[in-house]
C-alpha cells in the first residue's frame, strides 16, 4: 500500500478535507470545499478518491454515497482493510469505524466455506449513536 508521502497534491488536499470533516462528505461536497484550491471538475475529486480508497486512506460509505477518512493509524502495511464495519448515526451523521481482526477472519472463513473468494467487505450499521440516544431519553 502507498505511504502518505507518495500522495499527489490533489490526493493530499482531498484527504485533509476528509480528515477535518465532522462527518462523511460526498464527492460534490469535497469539490465545493476545494474550489478555492484549484479544483474545477468532479473528475479531479473522483480520481483522488479512487486512489485514496484503493490505498486504504479513505472508505466509501455505500449507503450514503459518501467518503470518510480511515480512523485507523496510517501504517497501512499493518492495517488490514479486508473487513471494515461502520456505525452510522441517522440523527447526527457521526460515523464510527470498527475493525476487528478476529471477526474479519471468522467472516472470511464463513464466506470462504462456500467457495467464494472475498476481496473486501464493508458492513454498515444504521441507527442512533449513544450521544443522540441520551439526548432523546
Amino acid at each position: 500500500m502507498a505511504a502518505r508521502v507518495t500522495l499527489t497534491k490533489n490526493q493530499q488536499k482531498v484527504l485533509e478535507k476528509l480528515e477535518a470533516a465532522s462527518g462523511p462528505l460526498s464527492a460534490y461536497m469535497l469539490l465545493d470545499q476545494l474550489r478555492d484550491e484549484g479544483f474545477r471538475a468532479p473528475l479531479q475529486v473522483y480520481r483522488a478518491l479512487e486512489v485514496l480508497v484503493k490505498d486504504g486512506f479513505v472508505h466509501r460509505l455505500e449507503s450514503l454515497n459518501a467518503f470518510v477518512a480511515c480512523s485507523e493509524p496510517h501504517d497501512h502495511a499493518h492495517h488490514d482493510h479486508s473487513m471494515t464495519a461502520f456505525a452510522i448515526c441517522d440523527t447526527c451523521g457521526q460515523v464510527t469505524e470498527i475493525s476487528d481482526e478476529l471477526i474479519g477472519k471468522r467472516l472470511d472463513d464463513w464466506v470462504g466455506s462456500t467457495g467464494f473468494v472475498a476481496k473486501k467487505a464493508v458492513i454498515e450499521f444504521r441507527g442512533i449513536c449513544a450521544k443522540c440516544a441520551a439526548l432523546a431519553a
